[in-house]
């Protein structure tokens, strides 16, 4: 490591801390004394995706980032909640200890996630995931999380409701009344 006032050599660790993902130095040049700040973190090894088509592209935690955020787009979701669910699935797929991996298996880390966060950002994102080819494949979804008591089970935790309580012909007796 070099100095990046004086490009020299000699310097030496004055102060080590222990930060979220790796180890913050602060650091001090002998020649010239002046001081700044190192971040160290462990590089996992290379992560491979393999694609439907087979091809193989290298793990981007930004890209499965950016389809989260675009199926979570404008839900009123807490701070800080789709980045921490990208880090769990990054650490996940990492600890797995394997070179390869998938593209289907992170999808259904990302549906199950988003599962328990928002069930609209859910429906948004298995409708490209799944590739809903029509209006009855999305119903069935829906139908697939009423059926299995996810809605009623979430809706203490101050997710919005899939569907409304009331059946809509009821809705519409009242209204007429």
């Amino acid at each position: 490591m070099k100095c990046p006032y004086c490009k020299s050599e000699d310097l030496k660790v004055i102060d080590s801390r222990d930060v979220n993902d790796g180890i913050r130095r602060r650091r001090q040049c002998l020649s010239c004394n002046s001081r700044f700040t190192t971040y160290e973190r462990i590089q996992p090894s290379s992560l491979f995706v393999i694609k439907k088509d087979m091809r193989r592209e290298e793990f981007n935690k930004e890209k499965l980032l950016s389809g989260m955020q675009k199926a979570c787009g404008k839900r009123p979701l807490p701070i800080g909640a789709i980045e921490k669910l990208a880090d769990d699935i990054e650490a996940e797929l990492y600890n797995m200890g394997k070179s390869e991996i998938d593209s289907y298996k992170i999808g259904d880390m990302v549906m199950d996630g988003l599962r328990e966060l928002d069930y609209i950002a859910y429906i948004r994102f298995a409708s490209v995931y799944r590739d809903f080819s029509d209006i009855t494949d999305l119903k069935q979804e829906v139908d697939t999380l009423i059926n299995a008591g996810t809605v009623r089970k979430n809706k203490a935790s101050g997710q919005l409701a899939l569907l409304p309580d009331e059946p809509a012909e009821k809705t519409k007796q009242k209204a007429g009344k």
